[in-house]
């Protein structure tokens, strides 16, 4: 089942960044990175074409609680986001109905792509979600020709768990791979569900 979860403030360092809830002096920084076209498209919505589009997203991202600004630690700017969102089919799902869990979504500015950033973002929502949050598992997906996100979610330890046709946000249907990474604290036996669309431990 989905867990419960908000950011209430909550605030994580790496090495190179600060993880922290959006802020309305965000704006600027923000649509810098999600009008540029081909970013938001990597991950099935179309970049921004206007700064009061991105002012509804990111008046959505305060509200809701759940995204972390991805933050430079040199200079605090915001360089992408990462949402710890609510799954999706969570009542045909069964393997995860004695299970608490959430999937994580990100995106990053392009002028930082390949420098490891992300992995290194994912890597420590991953350590806090499930050290600090005792969630049971993880779900993130990409699609087929997203490569760079497929990479990102390997090197953080996501295995694939089921091939689906995934609804983008502007209105497309495109093939996917959903990825499953379970708490390594406990003792999770899972009984999958749906053996059409399963591929983990194939």
């Amino acid at each position: 089942m989905n867990a419960q979860f908000n950011l209430n403030g909550r605030k994580i360092v790496t090495e190179r960044l600060i993880l922290r809830p959006f802020e309305y002096s965000d704006l600027d920084d923000f649509y810098e990175y999600a009008s540029v076209e081909g970013v938001g498209e990597m991950a099935g919505w179309k970049h921004h074409e206007s700064r009061e589009e991105s002012q509804k997203i990111l008046d959505l991202f305060i509200r809701e609680d759940k995204t972390f600004a991805v933050c430079l630690k040199e200079n605090n700017k915001v360089i992408g986001s990462l949402g710890v969102e609510k799954y999706g089919m969570e009542d045909k799902f069964s393997e995860f109905f004695d299970y608490n869990g959430r999937e994580l979504g990100f995106i990053l500015s392009k002028k930082f792509w390949g420098r490891g950033i992300m992995p290194e973002a994912v890597s420590a929502v991953i350590k806090f979600l499930f050290y600090e949050c005792s969630l049971d598992f993880l779900l993130c997906g990409h699609f087929l020709n997203n490569g760079q996100s497929k990479k990102v979610q390997q090197k953080c330890g996501f295995v694939p768990y089921r091939k689906l046709v995934m609804q983008t946000q502007d209105g497309r249907s495109e093939e996917g791979i959903l990825n499953l990474l379970l708490n390594p604290q406990k003792n999770i036996k899972l009984s999958f569900s749906h053996p059409e669309t399963l591929i983990y431990g194939k």
